[in-house]
């Protein structure tokens, strides 16, 4: 189906890749964690200053804009800290799916918790409060059980709304949305659902190499996001869905790779950035 933005001389637009930048990234030489924090300040100092790109406010978006959605899984967790600062660095906004386990499980979590709470340019929401124990199969066989765990975070993380994002699945309940990945989750997934809960998955993740950092670069990172928009793969028009996670951000590698996607979005004058509860009819009463 054809998108009412779509034209083919629009289209040629995505056929001109975003410039390489090439990035001398510093390693990490300790082993302990004192190190790594004192080599982590190292590189979110060196870090290029950025002007200040203003947010668009308004509900509609100009017809030659894509809306990015920003969001990040599982914390508060090793990593949070950084992303806080690659976020007021280029001043950029975006969503914290958060574990309401994750959120007291340590003074450092709970530290940032608070942070991230009070933090403007993020929005928090729903990630459940166990992450299933990371046993997603049994998880997803009791329905009541998943909606109460959900409910129990919502509690624990004091969030006013509903909007929810279901762990280890890509899921979407929504009126105009309705996909699972994994069907044995169907259940649950609408037993969220009539609770009221607004489920929302991703169109584009960034995954982690086995070292828990992130996979390949931002040049391949920017050009997934332009393949996906070009070739109409986003759920909804114009709008796409981009996860990676916390934890992902230890190294200065990763810090470095995900300042520069964001960068590099921001200077192409192509995209705006908005907070997950801006996602079209996401605010709509379920049916």
């Amino acid at each position: 189906m054809k998108k009412t933005f779509a034209e083919k001389s629009m289209k040629k637009i995505f056929l001109r890749m975003i410039t390489v930048m090439t990035v001398t990234s510093t390693l990490f030489t300790g082993c302990n964690q004192k190190t790594e924090v004192k080599e982590t300040e190292k590189t979110l100092s060196k870090l290029p200053p950025v002007a200040k790109v203003p947010r668009i406010d308004d509900e509609n978006v100009p017809t030659d804009k894509r809306v990015i959605y920003l969001t990040f899984d599982d914390g508060p967790n090793r990593g949070t800290e950084n992303l806080l600062k690659i976020l007021h660095k280029r001043n950029v906004t975006a969503t914290a799916f958060l574990v309401g386990k994750h959120a007291s499980d340590s003074k450092k979590q709970r530290e940032d918790f608070e942070k991230m709470r009070t933090d403007g340019l993020l929005e928090i929401a729903n990630h459940s409060y166990a992450h299933a124990h990371n046993k997603y199969s049994d998880f997803y066989k009791n329905p009541e059980a998943v909606l109460n765990d959900f409910n129990i975070a919502k509690d624990s993380l004091k969030l006013s709304g509903k909007i929810a994002r279901t762990p280890g699945r890509n899921i979407w309940r929504l009126n105009n949305i309705n996909v699972t990945d994994i069907k044995s989750s169907n259940e649950a997934a609408d037993r969220l659902k009539t609770a009221g809960y607004k489920v929302i998955g991703w169109d584009l993740e960034w995954k982690p190499t086995n070292k828990m950092h992130l996979k390949g670069n931002h040049q391949e990172m920017l050009k997934k996001v332009d393949s996906i928009f070009f070739n109409d793969l986003e759920k909804t028009s114009r709008h796409l869905v981009f996860l990676t996670h916390d934890q992902y951000l230890t190294d200065a590698d990763s810090i470095i790779e995900l300042d520069l996607f964001i960068e590099k979005l921001q200077k192409s004058n192509r995209f705006v950035f908005r907070k997950i509860s801006a996602y079209p009819k996401i605010n709509e009463i379920l049916n």
